[in-house]
């Protein structure tokens, strides 16, 4: 039984239909991703709680445009290797700009010096499980799976409550869990890549391939 679309991508998939015929590309729609998840970065590593609140914000921002640049390769038919790559790249820089800058803002707090190295823990990890996910692409010459889902939800889908718990002062518990979990996370990329079965035909083509130019 087919899983069913994530509620995200279908919203996605509606707000970008009308872009369709214009110039805009896939790939620009990457770069202001990418820009607005390093913008909530700068934001949280001010440590302020105002800034955290509009980097918690910036954030859930960019991870929901983060789908609309596949919608709009998809349906404009614009998919190429090198749309597929950046889009990688960018999703694994933004973990990278959040993890850091809350790192960042919350060493003067009670984790201190604990916060940056955690943040960069995190960090490292996310640049790792970006290589391991993309070298067991190329092994399997398919497009990463689809994350575990419930209904129209994805495992992915709990970072857009990084809003909520921000704005309720939670942000410290966020960071310390969302950190290890990407920790995590990057241990099941390498476990994926080492179980990775080369593939007949190689393509990137499967229903969350975010191919674009």
């Amino acid at each position: 039984m087919a899983a069913e679309t994530p509620w995200d991508q279908r919203l996605t998939r509606r707000l970008v239909r009308p872009l369709a015929g214009t110039r805009l590309r896939p790939n620009h729609i990457t770069t202001l991703s990418l820009a607005l998840g390093m913008g909530a970065g700068l934001l949280f590593a001010r440590g302020e709680t105002p800034a955290a609140g509009w980097g918690a914000a910036l954030f859930m921002l960019a991870r929901f445009v983060d789908h609309a640049d596949g919608e709009l390769a998809r349906l404009t038919g614009r998919s190429s290797r090198l749309g597929y790559y950046y889009d990688y790249v960018a999703g694994a820089l933004s973990s990278v700009a959040l993890f850091t800058g809350i790192g960042v803002g919350y060493g003067g707090g009670p984790l201190g010096d604990w916060a940056l190295a955690l943040g960069l823990a995190a960090s490292m990890a996310a640049l790792a499980g970006m290589g391991f996910g993309l070298a067991a692409d190329a092994r399997r010459g398919t497009g990463h799976g689809p994350y575990p889902q419930w209904g129209p939800f994805e495992l992915e889908d709990g970072i857009y409550l990084i809003g909520p718990i921000t704005w309720l002062g939670g942000l410290a518990g966020f960071f310390v869990l969302g950190a290890l979990g990407q920790i995590v996370f990057s241990a099941f990329r390498l476990r994926e890549l080492q179980h990775a079965r080369p593939a007949a035909a190689p393509s990137l083509e499967n229903p969350r391939t975010r191919e674009h130019t």
